[in-house]
Order: C-alpha cells, then sequence, then structure tokens
C-alpha cells in the first residue's frame, strides 16, 4: 500500500504546472521511484516519462496491482516493448482496462480477419484508439458496413491493412452516404473499391465536399463514363479552392490556355496532385533545354509526376553533353525520357556514345547502360 501511496504522490506531483528544475530533480530520482512502482513494469524497459503516465494513471486506480494484465496479454500477443511504449504514451488509460472484456475480443476479432500477430500489433501500436472504441457501437458495425463494401474478410483486413482509421470514425455518416452518391453518378462499386484501397481517406469526408467534387470534376469535362472520373472527384477533394487557382495560375504562367489545362486533367488528374513549385520547376527544366515545348508537356501531363533529381537531371546532362559533340540528332520524345527505365534509357541513348563524351561526368549511367547492353546481348 506504501507503494501506491508514494506513486500516488508523484503522479500528483508531475500532473501540476511543475517548473522545469522540478521536473528535472524528480526524473534525477527516478531510480527511487523506478523501485516503488510494481515490479512486473519494469520489464517494459519504459522510459522515466512514459513510466510516469503509467504512475499517474496508478493513482486513480482501485486495483493497481492488475495494471500488467493487459500488458502482458498485449505482449503475448506478439507486441514489442516499442509498440507497448506507443500504445502507454497514446492511451495511457489502456493499463487498467478490462482485460477480458475490452481488450481480448477485439484482439480475436482481427485473428478472426486473418490478421497476423505482427500486423495486429502494427495496426494497433498506430492507431492506438482502436482498443478504446465500442464493439457494440463502433467496431462491429464499422466491420459489417466494410464487408458489405468489399465482399469479404479478407478485402477487409487487406484495406484496414492500409488504414485503420475506418474503425475510428462513424461510417454511416461519410463512407455509405458517399459511396451511394458515386454509384448514383455511375460509378462502378468496384472502380470505387479499388480507389479507396490507395486513397482510404477519400471517403471518408464530408458527403457535401464529395457532391462539390463531383460537381467541378463535370465542369472540366471529365466523361461520368470514364475509369478516371473518380479519380478526378478525388483530386478535386483533396484540393482547396484557393490551391486549385494556383496550379491553373501556374500553367496559364507559361501561356497555357484554359482548354490545355483541363484537357491534361482530363487525361492525368493525378498531375494536380503535384506542388506548383515542382510544376514550375519541371518546366522550366524542359523549356531550357530547347528541345522541348509547353505543347509536349500538353501531350505528355503525366511528365510533371517524375522526379527532378533522380529522372530529369541525369537524363538531361547526358543528353546536353552528347548533343553539343553533334552525336546524337533527335533526342527522345518526352515520353520516353520520363517513362524508360535506366537501363534502358541509357543503354540506348547515351551508352553507344560514351567513349566520345568523355565529358558525361556519370559513372552511374555507365554502369546502369552496360548493364542493360549485357542483358540484351545475353
Amino acid at each position: 500500500m506504501m507503494s501506491v501511496y508514494v506513486a500516488r504522490c508523484f503522479a500528483r506531483l508531475l500532473s501540476k504546472n511543475s517548473s522545469p528544475v522540478c521536473i528535472s530533480l524528480s526524473l534525477l530520482n527516478f531510480s527511487t521511484f523506478k523501485e516503488i512502482l510494481p515490479d512486473n513494469l519494469h520489464k517494459y524497459d519504459f522510459s522515466p516519462q512514459l513510466l510516469s503516465r503509467v504512475a499517474s494513471v496508478l493513482a486513480r486506480c482501485k486495483n493497481p496491482e492488475k495494471s500488467d494484465s493487459v500488458l502482458s496479454f498485449l505482449k503475448e500477443s506478439g507486441f514489442s516493448n516499442t509498440q507497448l511504449g506507443h500504445i502507454v504514451k497514446s492511451r495511457p488509460g489502456l493499463v487498467v482496462a478490462n482485460l477480458e472484456k475490452n481488450i481480448k475480443p477485439k484482439i480475436k476479432i482481427f485473428q478472426d480477419l486473418g490478421f497476423s500477430a505482427d500486423e495486429i500489433a502494427e495496426m494497433i501500436s498506430r492507431n492506438p484508439s482502436i482498443l478504446n472504441r465500442s464493439m457494440r457501437n463502433r467496431i462491429i458495425p464499422s466491420l459489417t458496413v466494410l464487408k458489405g463494401l468489399m465482399g469479404s474478410n479478407w478485402e477487409v483486413s487487406k484495406l484496414l491493412k492500409v488504414s485503420s482509421w475506418y474503425l475510428n470514425v462513424n461510417l454511416d455518416k461519410t463512407m455509405v452516404p458517399n459511396v451511394e452518391f458515386l454509384k448514383s453518378c455511375g460509378i462502378p462499386l468496384n472502380q470505387i473499391t479499388r480507389h479507396i484501397s490507395y486513397f482510404p481517406s477519400f471517403i471518408l469526408q464530408k458527403p457535401e465536399l464529395i457532391r462539390k467534387s463531383v460537381e467541378k470534376a463535370d465542369e472540366v469535362g471529365v466523361s461520368r463514363s470514364s475509369h478516371l472520373f473518380i479519380s478526378a472527384v478525388g483530386i478535386f477533394s483533396s484540393l482547396s479552392e484557393e490551391s486549385w487557382e494556383l496550379k491553373l495560375k501556374t500553367f496559364q504562367n507559361f501561356g497555357l490556355s484554359e482548354d490545355e489545362i483541363f484537357g491534361m486533367f482530363r487525361r492525368v488528374p493525378q498531375v494536380f496532385s503535384v506542388s506548383e513549385e515542382k510544376i514550375k520547376n519541371i518546366i522550366e527544366l524542359l523549356l531550357a533545354t530547347g528541345r522541348y515545348s509547353t505543347l509536349s508537356i500538353v501531350r505528355y501531363p503525366k511528365s510533371l509526376m517524375y522526379s527532378i533529381e533522380d529522372r530529369y537531371k541525369p537524363r538531361l546532362h547526358a543528353l546536353s553533353a552528347l548533343d553539343k559533340k553533334n552525336l546524337i540528332q533527335d533526342w527522345p520524345s518526352l515520353g520516353t525520357l520520363c517513362k524508360t527505365s535506366d537501363g534502358t534509357f541509357f543503354g540506348k541513348h547515351v551508352y553507344p556514345y560514351l567513349s566520345k563524351a568523355s565529358n558525361i561526368r556519370i559513372e552511374r549511367v555507365h554502369s546502369l547502360a552496360k548493364e542493360s547492353s549485357n542483358l540484351s546481348a545475353s
């Protein structure tokens, strides 16, 4: 009982607006405090800060001696000490939760869905609030909605591995009306489920936002029968009006018309998820070569989605060096410049000329191209 009393006093000390000096002194005396806590908590290697959070919970607990039951069960279920630390940091009250009533049933329901022990530990350590959710009012209803949408436990588990936040919200107020509305727009259910597998937060947005996003997709001329319509809706739902206007202005500053900009959006909506700065930098880089124009970009808008440092600069440097020595007459198309692999690109457009262009300072290019050449020969 004395240890519990001291733990309570320590917790009250830390819960007050203590000065940094007081807290420092408390932590300096942590070796004494550690001896006061139940021995069974020491095995988790929690930091002094985490143990102080546990102490504050135990100070309000009628049966502090049971504080290890939840942690021991989770440890036996495959949770690492680090993962347990994340849980305690986020939800310290879970250490005194009712194991049989609140914890075990939730672990079992994920086991029944086909989750491995490691997957359960990873999911819950990232989203500990799952263990605070009501089985009756939140978890079971959410899983029922998800299974009705996805079709099988396997598909539900795959979706939850991407985002467990579906268990944190009322799906009847977001996902259900959003899915029904998108279906009424002519979007097949398989397209909806595929899209939310990659962008899980999309379907959890307010129904009013989804409706406005559909209207905007219609305004720029994306056909509802196109498989890209749902991507267009998803992009608009993630953009503020200000962000959309900034992207339009960025393209307009390079002389693109509204028709050209909307045409790019209709072909590759994802381009508009790229930042204005990156769009500007790529267009400037391509125009500076004198070999690519804004028309090239309009025809191949996906060119704005590739890495400047890893994709463009090495290739443009090599082509420019060859061009200065009049070793190439025709530059590759913008699509070829962007989408081909390093080995294929350098093997075809650069490596055959390296012996005549010693000023190309990229050993990596040489090795990649030679590897590609060797593969072709074999």
